[in-house]
Order: structure tokens, then sequence, then C-alpha cells
């Protein structure tokens, strides 16, 4: 049901930034960019549990740095047409992105639980 509710107010956003789409997608490639980037940063799986402060802040640090060179590229190339349809699709899709992501990490560690207890079953 949520994966439906994203779909719809991803294409009622798209359409209502018709006149903006390119500040949308700006937004909407920035905010995926950014998230992925810092999640795949931040949560890997190392073995020094000491690091883990360090990892996020390290991935904080490249989601600044990916949205504000994303934005700076963005406004010299005349692709920022309205700030506010970038910062709602930004806002917005940054929140989608980070659900998407922790439930990916979720259905992978089921995944791999299940086969574990495949595996000691046989």
């Amino acid at each position: 049901m949520a994966f439906f509710a994203v779909v719809f107010l991803s294409v009622v956003g798209g359409i209502l930034a018709g006149d903006h789409f390119h500040s949308y997608m700006v937004g909407f490639s920035l905010a995926t960019l950014a998230v992925g980037c810092c999640y795949w940063l931040s949560f890997r799986h190392t073995n020094y549990p000491q690091l883990a402060l360090l990892m996020l802040c390290s991935g904080f640090a490249v989601k600044m740095g990916i949205t504000v060179f994303g934005v700076m590229w963005s406004l010299e190339r005349d692709l920022l047409t309205s700030p506010f349809v970038f910062a709602l699709s930004y806002l917005f899709f940054s929140l989608v992105a980070t659900y998407g992501y922790f439930k990916y990490r979720e259905y992978v560690g089921k995944r791999i639980e299940a086969v574990k207890t495949s595996l000691q079953s046989s």
C-alpha cells in the first residue's frame, strides 16, 4: 500500500510541477543519489564498532557535499527554474529514498535469516 501511495504522490507531484519539471527531476535525482551514498557509507559492516560514529559523520558529509555540488551544477546550467519545487521534491524524495533503503535492508535481513535457518535445519 505504501508503494502505491509513493507512486501516486510522485506522479501527482510531477504533473503539478509541469512548468518546472527540470527542478522536480533535479530534486528527485539529487535526493536519491545523496541518500543512497549516505546510506551505503553509513551502514557498512565493519570489524571495528568504534568506527560507527565516524561512518555516520562521513555519510552525512558526503550527503551534504553531493547536495551542494548538485545544486551548484544545476544553477550553473539553469536547470532550477523554481527553488520551491526543487525544495519540495528534494524533501519528498529524500524521505522516500530513506524509507526505501531501510525497507530493502529489512527485506535482505529477513532473507538472510531464512537462509540461515534453512541451512541449520538441513
